[in-house]
């Protein structure tokens, strides 16, 4: 759970955690700004380049990161065809997708210990006023470090539930995403505890 970096080490790995997390708000915010499907689709290319560029392993695992999305790409599919705005529904799912491969991207190319540095720096000034720096970037880290493998988990269970029944899964998927979810939070716990706490 605390070890996500890629064990496939490329350039990006090399980068300051600082940088990659600048360059990601840059990105996002570049992305949300964007309308129109094309321009989406152009930098959802430069993104699948960005992993390409790490060898066919490397772009693999980002690929295979990509698919617990896929209940949400059908979804939002369907309804802008059924509305009749498939444009809209593409751009929504470019932004979508290229929004998560890079902050993906980041994830796997930036340790933990550099990323809770980065956002120790950030809080510092929060330190005035009664809170502890090193306990929110590691919140913070954690945070970032959850998402893609809480949504790899709602992907296996919905797909555990799709093996064995029939029926949609719906809410019935919510209670054991959400025990696996306490389930992880105590490992982390655990990890944290036997390096020493949060300080």
């Amino acid at each position: 759970m605390l070890t996500l970096t890629s064990p496939v080490e490329i350039w990006a790995h090399r980068l300051p955690a600082g940088l990659k997390l600048g360059l990601l708000a840059l990105a996002t915010t570049g992305l949300f700004a964007l309308t129109s499907p094309l321009p989406l689709a152009v930098f959802a290319a430069a993104t699948g380049a960005l992993y390409l560029s790490g060898g066919a392993s490397f772009a693999t695992t980002g690929l295979r990161l990509l698919r617990p999305l896929w209940p949400f790409v059908l979804i939002v599919g369907l309804w802008h065809l059924w509305t009749g705005e498939p444009a809209q529904g593409v751009a929504i799912l470019l932004r979508m997708l290229t929004a998560v491969a890079l902050a993906n991207f980041v994830t796997m190319t930036t340790r933990l210990s550099d990323m809770i540095g980065v956002f120790q720096s950030l809080a510092r000034p929060l330190q005035a006023f009664g809170l502890s720096p090193r306990r929110l970037a590691i919140a913070m880290a954690l945070v970032i470090r959850f998402i893609p493998v809480m949504l790899d988990r709602l992907g296996q269970i919905t797909q555990s539930w799709a093996a064995r029944s029939p029926r949609r899964p719906r809410w019935r998927v919510l209670v054991p995403t959400t025990l696996a979810a306490l389930d992880d939070a105590d490992r982390a716990a655990e990890a944290l505890r036997a390096r020493g706490g949060a300080g």
